[in-house]
């Protein structure tokens, strides 16, 4: 497939171009060298898709704007599921709503995702994917072959860790990495989840139960595909779950949705803030009144020196 072979190239171009700028400090046969372009490829993936995030918490906003109009359609029409679906479907039109748009993120990575999949079952049997049929990096192709980390080859997967013995890895070194990284894979593409719907979702939010659908959906099928997952892949989605989570943080909480626990937490901290510019009012104890009960006035400034200087 054309647009496969495209994205194959990409990522092996991404992936050998870090790996060249970190080989200037770091051994090239290291598979932390390897691992660490892998990172690499996430940070420019996401920052492509900055665009895209952005379009995606517009889309939020509305969804939440629209909360009254949308429980007018379905209240009007109760009893008709198909009109109730066009006035629905009307209504984004009108306002540039997308109900999917918190899922484009994924679904655009999960391309690159299986680019990287087959980049890394190439390195996995010798078999040269993307720029690696360059001839100029064809010789990095035995190199990443031979990279691991703690023992486990970047190819090797959870279900297959006996077939990485015959390069000469323990398949316990691959079970034992790959089981921690699909853990904190699913955690964090849990918590990524979470956070959008206990921080920035208001409570009557119709979106919120397919939401928390996919709160436990999503970390559940990572967890069953994630046996069959090249432990470079794991450390790429787990890499772009620690993104997602703190860009998320930043988004949530400086531009909250209205309604929101985080937009309620972002109104107090501005009333804090106001509060502490405001003039301070110094209370001084009034020795005609009671000592329990002072009486608040409010300090004169004293004179600057050189007024001082003025009237002497």
């Amino acid at each position: 497939m054309f647009i496969l072979d495209w994205l194959r190239t990409g990522v092996s171009w991404i992936l050998v171009q870090f790996h060249q700028l970190l080989s200037i400090f770091m051994d090239p046969a290291s598979g932390w060298t390897w691992a660490l372009s892998i990172v690499g490829l996430v940070i420019v993936i996401r920052i492509l898709l900055i665009p895209l995030f952005v379009k995606q918490i517009k889309s939020q906003r509305n969804l939440q704007i629209i909360q009254p109009q949308m429980k007018e359609i379905q209240k009007k029409y109760a009893g008709d599921r198909e009109k109730q679906s066009q006035e629905m479907m009307k209504l984004y039109k009108d306002t540039g709503t997308n109900p999917l748009a918190s899922c484009l993120p994924i679904l655009l990575q999960a391309p690159i995702f299986f680019a990287l999949f087959s980049v890394l079952q190439g390195i996995a049997m010798r078999v040269p994917e993307g720029v690696f049929t360059w001839p100029q990096y064809a010789y990095l192709l035995e190199e990443a072959h031979g990279a691991s980390i703690f023992g486990a080859p970047l190819y090797g997967t959870f279900m297959g860790a006996d077939e990485v013995a015959a390069d000469g890895f323990m398949p316990i070194n691959t079970r034992v990495v790959a089981f921690i990284l699909i853990i904190l894979m699913t955690t964090t593409t849990f918590l990524t989840q979470r956070q959008l719907i206990v921080k920035n979702s208001a409570p009557d939010n119709p979106m919120v139960k397919q939401q928390k659908i996919m709160l436990y959906l999503f970390p559940l099928m990572f967890a069953i595909g994630g046996i069959n997952f090249p432990i470079g892949v794991l450390i790429y989605w787990f890499t772009t779950n620690l993104w997602s989570m703190g860009q998320q943080f930043y988004v949530i909480r400086n531009s909250p949705q209205p309604g929101t626990p985080a937009f309620e937490a972002l109104e107090a901290r501005k009333a804090a803030k106001a509060k502490g510019k405001a003039p301070a009012i110094e209370t001084i104890p009034d020795p005609d009144a009671a000592s329990e009960n002072p009486t608040p006035r409010v300090q004169p400034k004293k004179a600057s020196r050189s007024k001082r200087k003025g009237k002497q």
